[in-house]
């Protein structure tokens, strides 16, 4: 994978510049890691390649290299799709301008692994139904679970996903499949998961992850006293006074869960 730039990367450079230093250490992967760069008149130099100054960078945007030059992380296909950095290091992204992933009070990757915790991955398969930027499968990983079916039906995030440094790439224990999982969860076997994580977008974007059909599969493919956290939000309340909770909690519970709140979402139990 080659360098991603944000603004500040780009403002550290350019300082450097300025002072007259040779050599600039900086993050070149969303603060993953750290490296070294020389700085120079022409161009910085990062292993045996030398790179030119991007001459127009935005703030909210991340920056690859494309092989001559440099590109926004971004598609516009059915609506435009684009990782957008965060102070945390951990990307999110957007979906129309629409933010995907909590960042103002916590990484998204942390907030992924106060969720992932509450499903206790230990030894599980676990259904990923929503894969997005893959936080919830990379902290499954890291939390020891046995197998992770993940489903992602855009492939537009998929893409995003391959730029990404925090996003897991599929694996021994990871199993990604580009599809809809309201498509291809009737296929799983019934009881065949330990768990499951549902992330969805909101309610007026995918609807169908929301109903009771959709709630009744998962209720099939879960074994019995499996856990499920199910990402709510309070969409709509402020402007429709529609209780979102309120509603998937009683189709959930329809389904065949015990239902308890949980942050900003559900965390549900098959009986």
């Amino acid at each position: 994978m080659g360098p991603l730039l944000t603004l500040p990367v780009i403002e550290q450079m350019r300082a450097a510049l300025r002072t007259g230093a040779l050599e600039l250490k900086c993050s070149l992967d969303l603060q993953r890691s750290t490296t070294s760069v020389a700085i120079g008149d022409e161009g910085w130099l990062w292993g045996e390649r030398r790179y030119a100054y991007p001459a127009d960078v935005r703030d909210r945007t991340i920056y690859y290299w494309t092989g001559s030059g440099y590109a926004p992380v971004a598609r516009y296909t059915a609506g435009l799709v684009k990782l957008v950095p965060t102070t945390w290091g951990p990307p999110t992204f957007e979906v129309d301008g629409i933010k995907m992933l909590p960042t103002a009070r916590v990484s998204p990757y942390a907030d992924a692994q106060r969720k992932v915790r509450l499903i206790e991955p230990a030894g599980k398969v676990i259904l990923d139904t929503c894969g997005g930027l893959g936080y919830f499968a990379a902290c499954c990983i890291e939390g020891h679970a046995r197998q992770v079916i993940s489903y992602e039906r855009s492939p537009d995030v998929l893409w995003l996903r391959s730029l990404n440094p925090w996003s897991p790439a599929p694996c021994g224990t990871l199993r990604l499949t580009e599809g809809d999982v309201a498509v291809q969860i009737t296929a799983l076997p019934d009881r065949s998961c330990d768990a499951i994580l549902h992330d969805p977008p909101r309610f007026g974007i995918a609807g169908e992850l929301y109903s009771q059909v959709f709630y009744d599969q998962l209720a099939r493919v879960l074994k019995r006293r499996g856990k499920l956290f199910h990402y709510v939000g309070t969409p709509n309340k402020l402007t429709t006074r529609r209780d979102v909770p309120q509603e998937v909690a009683a189709r959930l519970r329809r389904a065949g869960f015990a239902v308890q709140f949980s942050g900003d979402g559900v965390l549900a139990v098959r009986t």
